[in-house]
């Protein structure tokens, strides 16, 4: 995808996504709208979020193929975005040590950290693609943008 394209759709998602969240109290309805959109507008082939509960990930709202239940804190490229609370881009996830395999189909993921009203972090928004280094800074930057605005 171009570059221009890619920040183009990933401007409108902002947008978007401001709309949908803003005076919605509803945590399960805003994760699941937001990885609807997500879905939609950048055709990923997983796109979903783990919320953190009881010293795990656990499987919440998503949208693609049958996912993990749950994901332990540190592992795989889910539990080390949440155990470091920093953006993952991985171009291989064959070669992420410890990669958890939920579908054989996902070749590059990212991963992002949302954080809490206290700064901790709540939940991880996992991105799955089909295709090596489908991820790059401009996904990285925008991600990061779009769940700033998600409030737990």
């Amino acid at each position: 995808m171009e570059k221009q394209n890619k920040q183009e759709k990933y401007q409108r998602l902002e947008a978007q996504v401001k709309n949908l969240v803003e005076g919605e109290k509803n945590i399960v309805g805003i994760l699941a709208n937001v990885s609807a959109a997500l879905k939609e507008e950048m055709d990923y082939f997983w796109v979903g979020f783990y919320l953190v509960d009881n010293g795990e990930l656990v499987l919440g709202p998503f949208q693609g193929s049958v996912a993990c239940y749950r994901i332990g804190f540190g592992k795989g490229v889910c539990g080390t975005s949440w155990k470091r609370g920093e953006t993952l881009v991985v171009k291989d996830v064959e070669a992420f040590p410890g990669h958890i395999a939920c579908s054989s189909l996902s070749r590059s993921e990212v991963v992002v950290p949302v954080f809490d009203d206290e700064g901790k972090v709540g939940a991880v928004l996992d991105i799955d693609s089909t295709e090596l280094a489908a991820f790059d800074e401009t996904d990285k930057e925008y991600l990061e943008r779009i769940v700033k605005l998600i409030r737990f």
